[in-house]
């Protein structure tokens, strides 16, 4: 109901609708596809995947980094309306300890969508017995209030192709 007989509103919930980019050129699948149960079990929170065809892994959205793991493997990035969105480039790539992966990036900076946040190298991680498969999650995102529409492109490339549209309701 948007408003009563004297004009006032009542029982509007706003919703946020927020785009996730692909992070790099390759085919968007769902969370669900990855081959690790942590991110197809969605223990993590729910978000998308791309098998990638490009090393350069981009910021899927504007916001603050709030973590930079320690092996580069691994980027979380908070938006200005609280979004928490973790970007894991691999899997089992944290055990890499950072080989495989380069980033100027810290803790704290500011990246906007379309940044690059690392490069990989897909050799590498192929020859350590790796799957390339990079996983984007809303790590905050575990609740009734949020809906998620997958795009799943063929042909998705970095930056342009809107991989996930996040919509949050706010309850006001």
């Amino acid at each position: 109901m948007l408003s009563n007989e004297s004009g006032q509103r009542s029982n509007v919930e706003d919703v946020i609708k927020m785009e996730l980019y692909s992070v790099t050129d390759g085919k968007i699948i769902s969370i669900e596809d990855v081959k690790d149960p942590v991110f197809s079990e969605k223990m993590m929170g729910d978000g998308f995947a791309v098998e990638p065809t490009s090393e350069i892994v981009l910021a899927p959205v504007s916001g603050r980094l709030f973590q930079v793991a320690d092996a580069l493997h691994a980027y979380g990035i908070v938006t200005d309306k609280g979004i928490e969105v973790l970007v894991h480039i691999g899997l089992d790539t944290v055990t890499l300890r950072g080989e495989g992966f380069t980033s100027s990036l810290k803790e704290g900076m500011l990246v906007k969508k379309g940044d690059p946040l690392a490069t990989v190298d897909f050799d590498y991680l192929i020859e350590q017995e790796k799957k390339l498969t990079i996983s984007v999650v809303i790590i905050n995102g575990c609740s009734e209030a949020y809906r998620y529409e997958l795009n799943k492109e063929s042909a998705a490339v970095a930056g342009e192709t809107i991989a996930l549209t996040v919509y949050k309701k706010t309850g006001k």
